[in-house]
This record gives C-alpha cells, structure tokens and sequence, in this order.
C-alpha cells in the first residue's frame, strides 16, 4: 500500500511538472500583452507631441504679412507691408484692385527682402488713381504674392475704404482683417507664376465680356 501510495504521488507530481511549461506560456503571454500595450501608449503619447510640436514650430515660423494703405497727403499715399512672421520673405508682386471687380486693376512686380518684424513702404498714389479713378467712393483691396522657405505665398486681400475727389485723396481707413493668413501657390518658377497669372486674368475678362 505505500508503494501504490508513492507511485500516485510521483504521477501527481509528473503532472504538476507538466503544468508548468503551459503555467509560463500563459504567464508570459499576459506580460506581453501589458508591455505590448504600454509600449502602444508610449507611441501614441509621442505621436502627440511631436504633432504639437510641429503645430507650435509652423505657428512660430509660418510666413504672415499684413498690409496697409495710408494716406500721405491729399495727392499721395503709401503701402507699408509688414513682416509679422520670424522668416525673412521676398517680396514678388503686388496687386491692387477694386472690390466689385474680379480681376486685378493693377500689378507691380517686385524683388525686394522683407526680415521678419520689419516693413516694406512703396508710394502708390498714381497706381491708386490708375484703379479708382479720380472720382471714387469705395473698396479698394490690395494683396502681395512673396516667397518664403523656398515656397510661394499669397497674402489675402486686405480691404480700404478710399475716397477720392477730383484726383486729391480724403480719406484711406482700412476696414475688416482677412480671414486667412496666406496661401500657398503651387508653382515652380516666377515666370511660370506670371504666365499663370495673365492666363486667369484673361480668362475672367472673357468671362465678363461673354455675361
């Protein structure tokens, strides 16, 4: 009788020694499983922070001019444009127009360094008059293209209410901010960029001898 005892526990304990390899299989699997997770926490944690990382380096070195007209005396007045962004800019083209009309009025081609936190002023009485006329009572929105990280950007139009009577200029007070920074223009080249702009200018005059 204590033979049959000790062979069941040698088989009991065969058993148990069987057990434990499935034991640490499950064992090992359950720690897998926390470390897998933590490790996908950790991955989603610095995803974050670079995107805002990102976020606060694009917010800090994203390009962003403001523009604005003045008015000097009554037979001239100025654009002053402002860098308000860290990156230096160059300046491309600037564009005036009247609010009612789709196309440009008047374009001046530039190449002129803007450093980040100064200003660029240009005289632009008679181009003012060249798109108003002498007698005008309205809006006048003035825009600038430039180049900024080896990319080309477009301001939006800033929008002045000019007032001009027998060519002397009364009144330029600028009215509502833009509601967007700049846009990117997906060009290659400056004579590209240029070509591309007399095609829409074209375009939109065709359109308006067509309606």
């Amino acid at each position: 009788m204590y033979a049959e005892w000790i062979f069941q526990r040698g088989v009991s304990f065969s058993n148990l020694v069987n057990y434990i390899p499935v034991a640490a299989t499950v064992v090992t699997t359950l720690l897998s499983m926390v470390l897998a997770r933590a490790t996908l926490r950790y991955v989603d944690a610095a995803d974050k922070g670079l995107k805002l990382a990102r976020e606060q380096f694009d917010r800090e070195w994203s390009p962003e001019l403001h523009v604005r007209l003045e008015r000097i005396s009554t037979t001239d007045a100025k654009i002053i444009v402002t860098n308000l962004g860290k990156s230096s800019v160059l300046l491309q083209l600037l564009q005036l127009r009247q609010i009612s009309h789709a196309t440009p009025f008047e374009r001046c081609f530039l190449n002129d360094p803007v450093v980040g936190g100064m200003t660029w002023t240009e005289h632009v009485g008679e181009r003012l008059l060249k798109v108003a006329g002498d007698d005008f009572d309205g809006t006048i929105s003035a825009c600038v293209t430039f180049y900024a990280s080896g990319r080309m950007f477009r301001s939006d139009w800033f929008r002045f209410k000019v007032q001009i009577c027998d060519g002397k200029f009364f009144q330029i007070e600028p009215m509502t901010m833009p509601a967007h920074r700049v846009h990117v223009l997906e060009t290659d080249t400056e004579g590209k960029f240029r070509l591309e702009l007399v095609k829409d200018v074209a375009h939109t005059q065709s359109d308006e001898d067509g309606d």
